[in-house]
């Protein structure tokens, strides 16, 4: 060993001095990484749970870097006294080479202090949707939904989000606090179809088919309400009418759990064919194009022909 100590010196130019700040930086590194692996060992023989596991890995992934840091500071800066110096100096030269790694930083710290969102939600920031699957010290992944699938299914990629982008981009939370979502469907039947009674069936159907959340969403919102102004008059399904150029549309306004939009659409719609289909004088309307001839269809009173006395 001294003879490979001399040939350092000698042949490589590496002093004494450096070859044993190189040797107690190795040492550093292999024991805090094996207290590492050893805690997750630990951990990973007590649960299953997968998002247990994940926060573990995370956690001793966090504090060996930073206890990496302040051990290799010491080794290579010892004449800093103060390690309040040598962090000063530090943060100063990395704020000034490292901007954008900074702002993602403050970031991620933003995330965990505010929580925006956490891991498991889904949220959209922009055009980009997705439920947060990962959160990192410079940036989170979402698997994303949407896109070119419909009713917020998933897509199957994974989209890599810079954790700066929290301050400047609004952060849509589809889950956090209330997990129900306000969805619509549009029906549009016929002029000449009965319309009272078609919008009397869809809201048997929708009190019917997804009435049955509205007591667990009540309690969600009294729980939300804590911490955010949330409040709604009227949570039961509801239809409202209006008039469109093919035919009176009626829209059911209903509350689905976030992650089943596309389910309890589905739901409603083959309840609407499949009852519709029983009434004789209820017809979905479609774009067409018809002659209307006034002095024979129209009412009296407007330019329509006269009654017989």
């Amino acid at each position: 060993m001294t003879e490979f100590k001399n040939w350092l010196d000698n042949e490589v130019g590496m002093s004494a001095e450096l070859q044993s700040h190189l040797l107690a930086t190795l040492l550093a590194i292999a024991v805090i990484w094996l207290l590492r692996l050893l805690i997750l060992r630990v951990v990973l023989g007590r649960t299953q749970n997968i998002t247990g596991v994940y926060r573990a890995r995370k956690v001793a992934s966090y504090v060996a870097g930073v206890l990496i840091v302040f051990v290799l500071g010491r080794i290579w800066l010892q004449g800093f006294e103060s390690i309040t110096t040598f962090l000063g100096l530090l943060s100063a030269g990395i704020a000034i080479a490292l901007k954008d790694p900074i702002v993602d930083l403050a970031g991620w710290l933003f995330i965990l202090w505010r929580k925006p969102f956490e891991l498991g939600d889904r949220i959209q920031m922009n055009e980009n949707a997705g439920d947060v699957v990962d959160i990192r010290i410079l940036q989170f992944t979402v698997l994303e939904i949407g896109n070119w699938v419909d009713a917020d299914q998933s897509t199957g990629r994974v989209i890599h989000i810079p954790n700066g982008s929290v301050f400047h981009t609004p952060v849509a939370n589809y889950t956090r606090g209330f997990n129900f979502l306000w969805n619509e469907i549009a029906v549009l039947v016929t002029f000449e179809s009965n319309w009272e009674k078609a919008k009397e069936l869809l809201l048997e159907i929708a009190n019917r088919t997804v009435g049955d959340v509205v007591q667990d969403a009540d309690k969600q919102i009294r729980n939300a309400a804590r911490s955010y102004m949330i409040h709604y008059k009227n949570l039961t399904p509801i239809v409202y009418t209006t008039v469109k150029d093919s035919g009176v549309m009626l829209t059911i306004r209903y509350l689905t759990p976030a992650r089943q939009r596309r389910g309890t659409s589905q739901t409603l719609w083959e309840e609407i064919l499949l009852t519709f289909r029983k009434h004789s004088d209820i017809d979905l309307a479609y774009p067409t194009q018809r002659f209307y001839d006034n002095p024979t269809e129209g009412k009296p009173g407007a330019g329509g022909p006269a009654k017989s006395s």
